[in-house]
């Protein structure tokens, strides 16, 4: 077993935004929609421990839902 096995990390992948007001959240019910800020084929965003790494498009195939990186981003310097 490597050592970088148990090493874990916040991976999220980001489809789109929204601002949404509370008194709206707290209305809606099952089967509501929220407009995201992006079209069908804009990327997602793939962030690991809050920084912005990959950039890709999410695949459908029945039941199962997978990403396909396009691009990985350049680490910025501060």
């Amino acid at each position: 077993m490597s050592v970088l096995e148990g090493i874990m990390i916040d991976l999220s992948i980001v489809l789109g935004s929204a601002e949404v007001p509370i008194r709206q959240i707290l209305q809606m019910s099952r089967g509501a929609m929220i407009p995201l800020d992006c079209g069908q084929d804009d990327p997602s965003l793939v962030y690991v421990n809050g920084e912005l790494v990959a950039k890709g498009r999410i695949l459908v195939d029945g039941e199962r839902m997978s990403l396909e990186i396009s691009e990985l981003v350049k680490k910025s310097r501060h």
